[in-house]
């Protein structure tokens, strides 16, 4: 039997997200991570998504690794009404999408908290 360990996945994500973002933007990584996190705290899945979007068409190239590592983690969490399509935006808004299945939506705000959470701290050690 293959149980799924989310909070283990949340970990994985966090390494990878606070490694890759750190690549992309050097030693604004920490920064970039705890605001996301706090938009995802205070305005929810929705807005966290569209932030990344927001910033990573005008100063941030490390958004770009921080939204797919987000969505796959989603994804690979197995949420059913977050569909593995190419926007993560139309994943939650669409009928019957994630922003339709409350019980869902938490879990999916939980896990990137926890995931985010990793990430700032893995990219302060990185930081150094």
């Amino acid at each position: 039997m293959s149980t799924n360990n989310l909070d283990r996945q949340c970990a994985e994500y966090g390494y990878r997200i606070a490694v890759e973002v750190h690549q992309a933007i050097g030693k604004g990584a920490e920064n970039h991570i705890t605001k996301s996190l706090g938009v995802l705290q205070e305005d929810g899945v929705y807005a966290f998504f569209l932030y990344q979007e927001s910033r990573g068409k005008s100063e941030k190239p490390g958004t770009d690794q921080l939204k797919a590592l987000a969505a796959e983690l989603l994804n690979k969490a197995k949420i059913e009404s977050f569909a593995p399509v190419s926007d993560p935006l139309e994943a939650i808004r669409k009928e019957n999408g994630l922003a339709a299945d409350l019980d869902n939506l938490l879990l999916a705000k939980q896990l990137l908290e926890q995931a985010l959470i990793y990430a700032r701290y893995h990219a302060k050690a990185l930081e150094g």
